[in-house]
């Protein structure tokens, strides 16, 4: 009998591992005959996997989908990955934190004590983003499904300001204004109770929050939603062609849109920050270095570096500038110099008051 357990697990194991498997080659692995693997794979079936059979010259089997979950078999490996994936889950912003807990505690109550003891050791503490909404999981999967089917979108979605949005939180530290994004809170016919029509294309995370990317079909642009904000609506619409975001890469495209830019930068590179300048600051290089985010940072000597940084406006670089605690040689351009005279001016206003 233990025999034969341990063929049904190392069976299951091969039918976990590729879509299709010739019998003949199921049995050789196994080391049974193909009569053998044929009551084994009935065995499985009774047991609740939906294994079928194909038919061809080989003749073979595929173990699909079913109406509900069986066991499944990890390598120790994949079951590492699996317990380090749900115990970061409260970072996710979709509101499975319950879920990924009670998941977690069921996969480690089954492992080998080998395993427990490498997942006990791996001592993590997530931190959600502060601030951050939580998308409801039950939209993220209507926005996954819309975008698989190629199908229009219709929702509802709340604007700036909405009760629904009282649990959003204030406007990320140093990001752009809203209205540089292009976002979904740019509402057309809000007043009048109109759903939203878009194509969606992409669903990504970024900073703890989801967002989808769509073809507004109101505005003929794209735009980026927030999926705390998104009410979806039934049914769907037709089905569409799909798109290219601009510059292809979806990853790049967002993260323009929150540097308020669509522009290449003064390299070529897409997706640059709008305004680029370039400064020399009174501090070793390796002080500015570790906070100077995506910028270019140049030794010149001991107590001086060059440092070439983006933002948004011309003001927001200014200001990022001035947290360095260090006196400040503009390089330029004149737009950077000019920010400077206007916030030493407000500066000096509100030190007087």
């Amino acid at each position: 009998m233990h025999h034969t357990s341990a063929r049904l697990l190392a069976l299951l194991s091969l039918l976990q591992a590729r879509r299709d498997w010739p019998g003949q080659l199921l049995a050789e692995r196994l080391d049974v005959s193909p009569r053998t693997v044929r009551r084994d794979v009935d065995r499985l079936r009774e047991l609740g996997y939906p294994i079928r059979a194909i038919k061809g010259p080989d003749g073979g089997y595929r173990l699909d989908a079913g109406s509900q979950l069986p066991p499944l078999l990890f390598d120790d490996d994949q079951a590492v990955a699996v317990a380090v994936a749900l115990r970061l889950a409260v970072t996710a912003g979709a509101g499975i934190e319950d879920d990924a807990a009670r998941a977690l505690s069921t996969i480690r109550q089954v492992m080998p004590a080998r395993l427990r003891h490498r997942i006990d050791a791996l001592q993590v503490t997530p931190v959600a983003w502060s601030g951050a909404p939580q998308a409801d999981s039950g939209v993220l999967l209507a926005l996954s499904a819309a975008i698989r089917a190629g199908e229009v979108l219709r929702f509802d979605y709340a604007s700036e300001g909405a009760p629904s949005q009282a649990a959003n939180g204030a406007q990320p530290q140093g990001a752009p204004p809203r209205a540089a994004l292009r976002s979904g809170a740019q509402t057309l016919g809000a007043a009048t109770g109109a759903p939203r029509r878009a194509e969606p294309h992409h669903l990504v995370a970024r900073r703890g929050r989801w967002y989808l990317v769509a073809w507004d079909l109101d505005r003929a642009d794209w735009r980026t939603f927030r999926a705390d904000r998104i009410t979806p609506r039934t049914p769907t619409g037709p089905r569409f062609a799909p798109r290219d975001v601009p510059g292809g890469d979806v990853a790049a495209f967002v993260t323009a849109r929150f540097r308020g830019s669509d522009v290449r930068d003064g390299t070529g590179e897409p997706n640059g920050w709008p305004c680029v300048g370039e400064v020399v600051l009174a501090k070793p290089a390796a002080e500015v270095s570790r906070f100077a985010g995506d910028g270019v940072v140049e030794d010149l000597g001991p107590d001086r570096c060059r440092l070439v940084l983006g933002s948004w406006s011309w003001t927001g670089l200014a200001a990022a500038l001035g947290r360095f605690d260090a006196d400040v040689e503009v390089v330029g351009p004149p737009e950077l110099r000019a920010a400077f005279a206007d916030l030493s001016r407000r500066y000096a206003a509100a030190a007087a008051r």
